[in-house]
């Protein structure tokens, strides 16, 4: 998987919304009950159940989405010993919880810090020109319509999974979505792993196709050990919705700049306007 660092795509203003996702992710990440440990990788069974039952509690659940069946009994967050041993308590749910609204919520929550930043990543560098072009307010509707188009995608095709549904990589994958349609020529600078990380500069759809194709390929189970943690179908999803919702904008995208300097470490020709 090839590393994007950076666009050749200035914005004409401060991607405020951008910035304030990016904002509101760390922040919810950092927040969530006994994540601190599981990412130490000492995590105490108490800070497990009590994690487990936060994510039943704000996760999105295919199952509730598409049943509207909530769970009689849920995790407590406590900590019992049984005739099994210790384990975490199950009892009624102290909430009401509306599985429409924790497709927003599960949008703020990750399950690690490699996928919180490698999600971030994506929004910073692709997320500015798409919210330079459709506006600030737009750009958030767009983010949480592709969300929420990306969470219902996968819940259609796992209707009966109970596993909870966590993440903004539905919401981005649409943004990435949206750049592909509007600037598929850009300029992203890239690290491949061969040996060692190689810094190419490739076109946006270069970058962007490749990424969609790895995760089609994923969703099918080949190629990946963890295709059964990974909603790699709601990447998909979340893709081809940002791509539809985009289009009506391409016809009056102005392009992007003309990179200068190297590509694919030769210099690039430079072009004459007359």
């Amino acid at each position: 998987m090839v590393i994007p660092v950076h666009d050749v795509n200035p914005a004409r203003r401060t991607p405020v919304v951008t910035y304030a996702l990016i904002a509101a992710n760390v922040l919810v990440f950092l927040s969530m009950p006994g994540l601190a440990g599981s990412v130490a990788g000492d995590s105490s069974l108490a800070q497990l159940c009590h994690l487990q039952a936060f994510l039943d509690h704000y996760a999105a659940v295919p199952q509730e989405l598409i049943h509207h069946q909530l769970p009689r009994v849920v995790p407590t967050g406590d900590v019992a010993v049984g005739p099994q041993g210790a384990g975490c308590v199950v009892g009624p749910p102290g909430y009401d919880k509306s599985p429409e609204l924790s497709v927003l919520t599960a949008m703020f929550l990750h399950g690690g810090w490699l996928h919180l930043l490698g999600n971030m990543l994506f929004l910073l560098i692709f997320g500015n020109n798409i919210e330079d072009r459709m506006g600030h307010v737009r750009f958030a509707l767009f983010y949480v319509v592709c969300g929420y188009a990306a969470s219902y995608g996968f819940a259609v095709l796992n209707a009966d999974s109970a596993d909870p549904l966590i993440g903004a990589s539905g919401a981005i994958a649409g943004v990435l979505g949206a750049y592909l349609v509007l600037y598929p020529k850009a300029r992203v600078w890239v690290l491949v792993p061969f040996l060692v990380f190689l810094p190419l500069r490739l076109p946006a759809w270069l970058v962007l196709g490749f990424w969609f194709v790895l995760q089609a390929f994923y969703s099918s189970g080949d190629g990946v050990s963890d295709a059964g943690t990974v909603a790699y179908a709601a990447h998909i999803v979340g893709f081809l919705a940002g791509m539809l919702l985009a289009w009506p904008l391409k016809p009056g995208t102005p392009p992007p700049p003309e990179p200068r300097g190297l590509l694919f470490g030769r210099k690039a020709r430079p072009r004459h306007t007359w």
